[in-house]
């Protein structure tokens, strides 16, 4: 299925800086943003997108560096990437939509609802975390098993972080949550930079969409001591836990995964909160 309101399923926007920025659209109904990890591009939502179809247009996006979005060499931040996120909504006409993002996507998912209020009806977030200094950080033998010099090692590094032995067992890959393989090396690099100093933490008490904030229980790349911090400062905020999941829950844990979230954004509007004026 493709949206029928003129717009072509896949295309480009162009950002504020004028970079061109690659999306894809899929589904027909209320629009789902869907965003996707650190030096990754929308094959991260290839196994789980058709899950919101009955209900959702579902949109992703190729994050500058990645895909088909342009790759310019300069400096990125979680900031500039939901200036990104708003103009591909600009630029298809959506004034309002569901924002489902994950890890890195979840971090950018905070500024979009913060600084973007009436643009968020309902917000989910996984594995995912405030960043800054109040952040649940990933222990030194984590960082130093996705450092290591041989590049085969640190992939299977990041496999063992994102799915359990038992799961992998049943589904041997291709894997599409390991990094966007044609992305430049800077680019990388400059997404890792974004991700790590991501710092919302002043900015969550803007957001007013209702909340959703999921994770895996065994989740070492991204802890799940995250959620209940994300859960205290956003004021609509629940969280629920998958058991024995690691980071990549959302594809490990489907069905049940997609079945929470869309119970989540099929509930009733409620009357939104009264906020100071919204980040600029």
């Amino acid at each position: 299925m493709t949206p029928t309101d003129g717009h072509q399923p896949n295309g480009h926007a162009r950002a504020l800086d004028g970079t061109l920025l690659a999306y894809q659209r899929q589904g027909t109904g209320r629009p789902l943003v869907l965003l996707a990890g650190q030096a990754n591009n929308h094959h991260w939502w290839d196994g789980q997108r058709a899950d919101f179809h009955a209900t959702h247009t579902t949109l992703t996006m190729d994050w500058r560096g990645t895909g088909e979005s342009g790759k310019p060499d300069e400096p990125y931040s979680t900031p500039g990437f939901a200036d990104d996120v708003i103009a591909v909504l600009d630029h298809l006409g959506i004034e309002r939509a569901d924002l489902y993002g994950t890890s890195m996507g979840g971090r950018v998912a905070q500024w979009v609802a913060a600084r973007h209020p009436d643009r968020i009806r309902r917000l989910v977030l996984g594995c995912t975390s405030p960043g800054g200094p109040q952040a649940r950080e990933r222990d030194m033998a984590v960082r130093r098993s996705l450092a290591q010099a041989d590049a085969r090692a640190a992939r299977e590094a990041l496999t063992d972080l994102m799915y359990t032995p038992a799961w992998r067992a049943g589904h041997p890959g291709p894997y599409t949550t390991l990094g966007d393989p044609a992305m430049p090396p800077y680019a990388r690099r400059r997404h890792l930079v974004a991700s790590n100093e991501h710092d919302a933490w002043d900015a969550l008490p803007l957001i007013s969409a209702p909340t959703l904030i999921l994770h895996g229980a065994e989740d070492r790349l991204t802890p799940a001591a995250n959620a209940p911090l994300l859960a205290a400062r956003i004021p609509r905020a629940r969280t629920h836990i998958f058991e024995g999941a690691r980071h990549g829950y959302f594809e490990e844990c489907r069905p049940a995964a997609g079945a929470v979230v869309a119970s989540f954004l099929a509930e009733p509007e409620t009357a939104p909160l009264i906020h100071q004026a919204p980040l600029t």
